[in-house]
């Protein structure tokens, strides 16, 4: 019998994993689910008659053993772990599918895999991956019936439903790894923009925010995200006048988040002294240059935001002016900052998330210029079974079902911008209600 390995049994692999088990009944696999704990991967796995849980740390020497025992390895464990699974993949001769981004220690396996006939596909989840697909088929449409692409934009968020919270000022909770979000933009983001190379710091970067609207949802705000000129010639985009990836989020998020950056609290470069008797307020105290009988005043005088406005009444109501102890024994801002707003941004058992993805693509074609507004909006059944998990854990567990029946050629370090890939994986999603909605406008 053929075998699958899923390492992580977290938040994102709720459906991962209920669908690889759905295949497996079906097609005769065994699915061995491992997670550090081994509690959580036994909720996972239930009462399935074709999966077992275990506990597996890719650390321990052990794990080898694990992996040689299996065909296909799955992991949506922690990104920086991934390097250390695919050495132990090409050791044991077993292919390899995440949803993280290609990084270079990765990148740095692909002769040695493609000798090895080993697929490693990596960002084939949401975003990487339901992004590059999607956007691929479009524009190897446009460009089967001669057109010419010259401008393509990208936004995927990780949202709460309208319903969800309403309260909520940030319209925002975690649906996602906390670490990853307080963490998100920390490196330029390098785009394209109507001609012009855009390098944009950390510093700057929730300034900097493009207005989206979406068709029946209405307004957001999207910031650049990492590399967006490194896709170029994976897209066949070399001569394109704008290039831009980025992350969606809710109108107003970017400029609160940015006070949160200018004053210091998304650092993760060093240990603050005496967590274990900070306060909420003592916390973000730390960061004012000047001691003040009105804090809220000073944060918004030494961040450049109106007192009393909408950024500072996000904070407020994340609680971070409040006398509560922050409940860790230490901690760098960013993971005091990532603990205190887990308290209200954790996702309730009732609560239901929302991904929205928007593409748009401008091209001639037959001398008219159009363009073409893509839009994907899912929403997640609770705080278990969310959108985020279905949308990043899908499109993972069909690859693995076409690469187990032989159905995907491709070997070596890839990402999913084929045909081969994106055909049957969106035509499988759109099966399982995860499709994009297009809008055409011919401008002339």
């Amino acid at each position: 019998m053929r075998s699958v390995l899923i390492l992580g049994a977290g938040r994102s692999s709720s459906s991962l994993i209920d669908y690889v088990l759905s295949q497996a009944e079906a097609n005769q696999w065994l699915v061995t689910v491992g997670d550090v704990s081994e509690n959580a991967a036994r909720e996972r796995v239930g009462d399935s008659r074709v999966g077992k849980a275990i506990s597996f740390d890719i650390q321990q020497e052990t794990s080898s053993d694990v992996i040689a025992k299996h065909d296909v390895v799955i992991s949506v464990i922690p990104a920086m772990l991934h390097p250390l699974v695919a050495k132990k993949c090409l050791q044991h001769d077993k292919h390899l599918l995440t949803a993280s981004y290609v990084s270079p220690e990765m990148r740095a396996l692909d002769a040695e895999a493609k000798g090895k006939g080993l697929l490693f596909l990596n960002e084939c989840g949401l975003d990487p991956g339901i992004d590059h697909m999607s956007a691929m088929q479009v524009m190897d449409r446009v460009r089967n019936e001669g057109g010419t692409i010259h401008s393509f934009e990208s936004f995927t968020g990780g949202l709460i439903a309208p319903e969800t919270d309403p309260e909520n000022p940030w319209r925002y909770k975690f649906t996602w790894n906390p670490r990853n979000v307080v963490m998100a933009g920390q490196s330029t983001a390098k785009f394209l923009q109507d001609g012009a190379y855009k390098y944009i710091p950390y510093q700057q970067l929730f300034k900097s925010v493009t207005p989206v609207v979406v068709p029946c949802y209405g307004e957001y705000e999207g910031y650049a995200n990492r590399d967006s000129l490194g896709y170029r010639s994976l897209y066949g985009l070399d001569d394109v006048k704008t290039m831009l990836r980025g992350t969606l989020r809710n109108t107003g998020f970017c400029s609160a988040w940015n006070v949160l950056v200018q004053l210091g609290c998304t650092d993760d470069s060093y240990k603050m002294e005496k967590v274990a008797g900070m306060t909420h307020r003592s916390f973000l105290q730390s960061f004012l240059t000047k001691a003040a009988s009105n804090m809220e005043h000073m944060v918004a005088s030494q961040t450049g935001v109106v007192a009393g406005g909408p950024e500072i009444q996000r904070l407020k109501w994340s609680g971070l002016f409040e006398e509560t102890p922050v409940g860790l024994s230490e901690g760098t801002p960013a993971q005091v900052l990532e603990h205190i707003l887990n308290k209200k941004w954790k996702l309730s058992p009732s609560d239901r998330d929302m991904i929205v993805m928007w593409h748009r693509f401008r091209f001639t074609l037959k001398g008219k210029e159009n363009e073409i507004q893509a839009t994907l909006i899912a929403k997640g059944d609770d705080g278990v079974r969310t959108a985020m998990a279905k949308t990043v854990g899908l499109p993972l567990g069909i690859a693995a079902k076409l690469l187990l029946q032989g159905k995907i050629q491709s070997r070596g370090v890839v990402i999913p911008v084929g045909a081969e890939f994106y055909e049957p994986i969106l035509a499988e999603l759109k099966t399982l209600g995860v499709e994009l909605n297009e809008e055409l406008e011919i401008r002339n």
